[in-house]
């Protein structure tokens, strides 16, 4: 049969360029008959010969060319056969449905399978099945374990239409059918010395002791350097354990540096150290509480120590009594059981007040906004401020979208006709449209942007001050000229109260404010129930002596028909969880303000006896709101932050999106339980 296999390209250029020669003898050949007959005859003769040996030479010797070039290509196929077969690296081939149709030795040594087995990879890999594998597009990896060995599997796609696409024998209908290679990659040396990598980095932390100055001052002279030096025993000893470095940096402050391997030694033990330092008894009245920022994994070590000490500042800031741990924006929290400590000394108050009265001075106007739905504490805090700024001349203006029944009736006390701007109370809208480089916006009773009435403000100015009473969490206002968060007030409207006394000489509020004020402080403590100390009966006093109104107020406070029947609803069909926690569904519908009768239920359930803590939740503008209560038992505001929300020891809340009431229920269920198996909380 005739070979139907031709050369061509550089190859068949090669055999035939010496018959190409022919043409240029035969063209000399013809003139040379013009200038001689015996000489061109010579010639002809020549090129009729050389003509006929190159044929015969070309025939000749392509079949033993092509012979060769066929040996060549078999036994180079052979060879890459060969290679793979012995190639270092575990490699299999596997069909659509992920069968293994091939395997090399290192694969098969590896396995203990050889290049017989066609069963499905799943059998050797249970995690790489038929769907995986058609399900995922592209080059992939895949970590396994398998033999105390730990591998990366590396898949790739091989379609059957780039392997056919030139074939005139073939033809595959579809685009979905291909072989998949893997390779196996053993890296367990290398995440062995990843791991020892990272084991070794150095962890910065700092160790502040939250209430030095008031545990000192609750004993004897002769006694105080005992204690320190007890503290200072216990802190050294708790953190030498860990092969760390502690050095003693302030008379309240350590430094400590350890390796990253002991940390998982210290969460695991929850920072016992907390608890140890509590005990600390030298005829103290007051337990001695420690906050910990610790900052890893950052690049250098000038990083993780700015990780430290943000974490320190936000440990402080939720009240102390608690380890901080902080790696880029991933925070984690440990401890914060204990009640948070009231200062007693106003320092601090005074300070802010000069601070606020910098600020508002150097601007042209001021926005006040609270959180969304505002409530009384926080329309008390922003007239508070509004009466600041209008002493100062500066113009002022808050912001409230949809004002609640909770609030209308103080709002009505700051009308038109009685000598108030009828621009005081402004939307999100209008407040977009005044605000201006040159405007401060005051933020009250919450530090997290997105609570508030409109975070869009928060981004058109860069004077931001915040003032709240909430214990701070990972999402927080950035960069603000002046923040102010004691997690210990009962009220923002208390720490207004405190600040506007020494804001201005001759500062004076009259009635209706000071009746707004008051107001946000009697409804945040539950009628001075919760959360009361002596700066809290201080700022009361003040405002009773500015021409705050018992009974004036109460009336305002009152709840119409609907609101106290929905509450007692609450209350009628609360079940009570484990004995200790009473859950409720407060019904919304035909009340104007839910959240807040959720939270009113929440308070009454606590005047059950056994109930330990109550959580009361409200389905309403598509969200479901937590209001979560307790005495002195439970700290809710933990119980609060593992469902992304906050607050404080005894009260606290939380927002759930895309959830249903029955689904919130479970989640708080399986939150306690999971608590209480951890022993965060106690039954």
């Amino acid at each position: 049969m005739k070979s139907k296999i031709r050369f061509k390209g550089k190859l068949k250029s090669y055999l035939c360029w010496p018959l190409f020669l022919t043409i240029p003898l035969v063209l000399t050949d013809v003139g040379l008959y013009f200038y001689d007959v015996s000489v061109g005859i010579v010639l002809t003769a020549f090129t009729v010969l050389y003509f006929t040996v190159e044929i015969c030479l070309y025939y000749y010797s392509k079949p033993q060319l092509t012979n060769e070039v066929i040996n060549f290509a078999t036994q180079y196929a052979t060879v890459q056969k060969r290679l793979l077969n012995e190639f270092e690296i575990p490699y299999a081939l596997m069909d659509y449905s992920g069968k293994i149709l091939w395997v090399n030795e290192q694969f098969s040594e590896l396995t203990g399978v050889d290049c017989k087995y066609h069963k499905s990879i799943a059998t050797l890999f249970p995690m790489i099945t038929r769907e995986f594998l058609q399900k995922n597009d592209g080059p992939q990896n895949v970590q396994v374990e398998k033999n105390d060995h730990v591998f990366r599997i590396s898949l790739n796609r091989i379609y059957f239409d780039a392997i056919t696409g030139q074939s005139k024998s073939l033809e595959v209908d579809g685009a979905e059918e291909f072989l998949t290679a893997m390779y196996l990659f053993d890296e367990t040396e290398l995440n062995h010395y990843k791991k020892e990598n990272l084991e070794q980095k150095q962890v910065a932390a700092l160790v502040y002791i939250d209430n030095y100055d008031e545990a000192l001052d609750s004993i004897e002279d002769v006694k105080r350097s005992l204690l320190i030096a007890l503290i200072d025993r216990k802190v050294n000893q708790y953190f030498t354990k860990m092969d760390a470095l502690v050095r003693k940096i302030e008379k309240d402050k350590y430094f400590v540096v350890f390796k990253y391997k002991y940390l998982q030694q210290l969460t695991e033990d929850k920072f016992s150290i907390l608890e140890d330092v509590k005990t600390v008894k030298v005829g103290n009245e007051m337990a001695v509480t420690l906050s910990i920022g610790v900052g890893i994994r950052g690049s250098s070590y000038n990083e993780s120590y700015e990780y430290a000490r943000a974490a320190i500042d936000l440990a402080l800031g939720r009240g102390g009594d608690q380890v901080v741990v902080k790696e880029e924006d991933e925070i984690s929290y440990y401890g914060g059981k204990a009640k948070q400590v009231e200062r007693n000394t106003r320092v601090k108050a005074r300070v802010k007040a000069h601070a606020l009265r910098e600020i508002i001075q150097s601007r042209e106007n001021v926005i006040i906004m609270g959180h969304s739905i505002s409530d009384v504490d926080s329309l008390g805090a922003g007239i508070g401020i509004f009466c600041a700024a209008r002493t100062l001349g500066k113009k002022a203006q808050i912001v409230i979208n949809d004002p609640t029944s909770s609030i209308r009736p103080l709002m009505e006390c700051f009308a038109t006709e009685k000598g108030y701007p009828d621009d005081m109370f402004i939307d999100s809208l209008t407040a977009l449209e005044m605000v201006s480089r040159n405007t401060v916006v005051m933020v009250v009773d919450t530090n997290r942007p997105s609570y508030t009435e409109c975070p869009e403000l928060l981004k058109r100015t860069e004077s931001v001050v915040v003032f709240d009473h909430h214990r701070q969490s990972s999402e927080v206002i950035e960069n603000p000229l002046l923040s102010y968060i004691e997690p210990y007030a009962s009220s923002a409207c208390e720490m207004v109260a405190e600040v506007l006394q020494y804001f201005q000489d001759g500062f004076k509020l009259s009635a209706a404010e000071a009746d707004c004020l008051y107001a946000g402080i009697l409804i945040d403590t539950n009628n001075f129930m919760t959360k009361t100390g002596v700066r809290t009966f201080e700022a009361a006093a003040y405002l009773k002596r500015s021409g705050a109104e018992v009974t004036r107020v109460r009336k305002m406070l009152r709840n119409d028909m609907s609101c106290y029947k929905a509450r007692a609803e609450a209350v009628r069909h609360a079940e009570v969880y484990r004995g200790a926690f009473a859950i409720a569904v407060c019904p919304s519908e035909d009340v104007e303000s839910p959240t807040i009768v959720g939270a009113q239920a929440a308070n009454e359930l606590l005047n059950i006896i056994g109930i330990k803590a109550s959580f009361v939740l409200t389905e309403y503008a598509g969200k479901v709101y937590i209001s979560s209560r307790s005495i002195d038992e439970i700290n809710v505001q933990l119980i609060m932050e593992r469902l992304g929300g906050g607050g404080h020891l005894n009260v606290a809340g939380a927002q759930l999106t895309n959830c249903t009431i029955v689904q919130a229920k479970h989640k708080i269920m399986e939150t306690l339980d999971e608590m209480l198996k951890e022993g965060d909380i106690e039954e």
